[in-house]
């Protein structure tokens, strides 16, 4: 858009620096509290590592997540290709307080989780994969980062929603979970229905809720060899979802 000016002015044309943008385009970080990691023993007797991402495994998971978004059913081609921009918005700092979880057996990427503060209140749900089958591996995910948001960061919400039916049946249905009134209320994923839950409502319900699902909770104090086991990141060769 071009305005002729209502003043002389000394100088017409202005270079900018790069560093000076980017201060305008990064939303400026809130101080949040790492995930310290944790492991649990699955359904099947495995035991999985749930460890924060690293910036640099981000290439990888992206390259992961295009094969994904080939999959033709239940809207995992949509559910792909979120998590890709979603991956990609971390990784070139586009994403408010992002948080990206990720589930390692021996170093196996087996599951995902990941979600972004909208304030010190209100944590906001994005997705959770399980990428290989058994274990319950898609419950202990969602419940690490439930438990992350509410009993670490001290949030007050927990606003999801859901693309899939599957994932609605399992969460939404599952949990009663209660939804604000659309369309005043709207999700980020879509502009679709906010399904949230309170601290309250987690400290009550949900969080023995899900504890059942995945039959074991987790455990903070990780063994050296266990933290060693899934220091390398590596992607399943096939897609399972």
């Amino acid at each position: 858009m071009y305005l002729e000016p209502p003043e002389k002015v000394s100088q017409e044309q202005i270079t900018l620096d790069v560093r000076e943008i980017e201060p305008l385009l990064q939303a400026p970080p809130m101080d949040v509290p790492a995930w310290p990691g944790a492991m649990i023993t699955l359904k099947d007797g495995r035991k999985m590592y749930i460890r924060e991402a690293k910036l640099s495994e981000a290439p990888m998971m992206m390259e992961y997540m295009k094969k994904v978004m080939e999959s033709d059913h239940d809207f995992y081609d949509v559910v792909g290709a979120r998590v890709y921009a979603e991956i990609v918005g971390w990784y070139r700092k586009r994403l408010k307080d992002p948080y990206v979880l990720l589930g390692l057996i021996d170093g196996l990427w087996v599951g995902f989780a990941n979600g972004r503060l909208q304030n010190a209140d209100i944590n906001i749900s994005l997705h959770t994969m399980a990428l290989a089958r058994g274990g319950r591996i898609g419950a202990v995910m969602y419940y690490a980062k439930a438990y992350y948001g509410f009993e670490i960061l001290g949030n007050k919400e927990w606003w999801a929603t859901y693309e899939s039916y599957n994932g609605w049946h399992r969460w939404g249905l599952g949990m009663a979970q209660p939804s604000y009134p659309w369309p005043e209320y709207q999700h980020e994923l879509g502009g679709a229905r906010v399904y949230y839950v309170t601290k309250k409502y987690w400290d009550t319900t949900v969080k023995q809720y899900v504890r059942q699902m995945v039959g074991a909770d987790l455990v903070f104090d990780v063994p050296d060899e266990i933290i060693k086991a899934n220091e390398v990141m590596h992607p399943p060769e096939e897609v399972l979802v």
